[in-house]
């Protein structure tokens, strides 16, 4: 059985270094390397998530570019940002400040598509109380809004997959945990790792995830 291998990933860069050293030679920062172990195995090839359109090899004039839905919110500036409305199978950053709105603005978001599809709302940072008060000053919302409290990757991943939503938001990927991971919420593997599990789960099941990134005091 093969070994599994050490490395030390840096939390400021994510640069790879074989061994431990004080200074990250990569950007520099001190003290900043933190062990990582890689199993054999790839994890990739072990995620549970399986495309339901299957594997299937299709020539470009082929492929009809009329026929994936698009969910148009009342945000004419959103919609064009996102290329004229929310595509199945995405996966979009919204990233800024802490306190600059980002948890309200998926909030809106939810209000004006949740006639049109299945939501749910993954929360790491707030209580479920929290953004039901939120909520409530915002206006009505309908029953197809579904709220989740939980951090854990492999418990979320699980309700994704069970109850299938047509779009999932993620706040905040800083608060994601893999326990494949041997490093804390928040570090570059986690992020790395959340992401890539996170992206397997938005192209396999066919449904559009918004991931909240936050913005340390640094500007990373």
């Amino acid at each position: 059985m093969a070994k599994a291998k050490i490395n030390y990933v840096c939390t400021q860069c994510g640069a790879i270094q074989p061994k431990w050293m004080g200074k990250c030679p990569d950007c520099g920062s001190w003290n900043t390397l933190t062990e990582n172990i890689e199993e054999p195995v790839s994890r990739f090839s072990s995620s549970s998530v399986v495309s339901k359109h299957g594997c299937v090899v299709q020539k470009l004039e082929q492929i009809n570019s009329n026929e994936e839905q698009r969910y148009l919110t009342q945000m004419q500036e959103l919609n064009r940002v996102l290329g004229g409305g929310i595509v199945p199978g995405s996966v979009i950053l919204l990233s800024g400040d802490p306190g600059i709105g980002k948890s309200t603005l998926l909030l809106q978001i939810c209000q004006t598509i949740s006639s049109d599809a299945q939501i749910l709302y993954i929360s790491g940072e707030e209580s479920l109380k929290q953004i039901k008060l939120r909520a409530m000053r915002m206006g009505e919302f309908t029953d197809d809004l579904s709220l989740l409290c939980e951090t854990n990757l492999n418990t979320i991943r699980s309700v994704i997959e069970q109850r299938k939503p047509e779009v999932v938001i993620i706040d905040s990927i800083q608060t994601m945990y893999s326990e494949e991971v041997n490093s804390a919420p928040g570090s570059v593997s986690q992020v790395r790792e959340s992401t890539n599990v996170l992206m397997q789960l938005a192209k396999g099941l066919n449904i559009s995830i918004f991931i909240v990134g936050h913005v340390t005091k640094e500007g990373t």
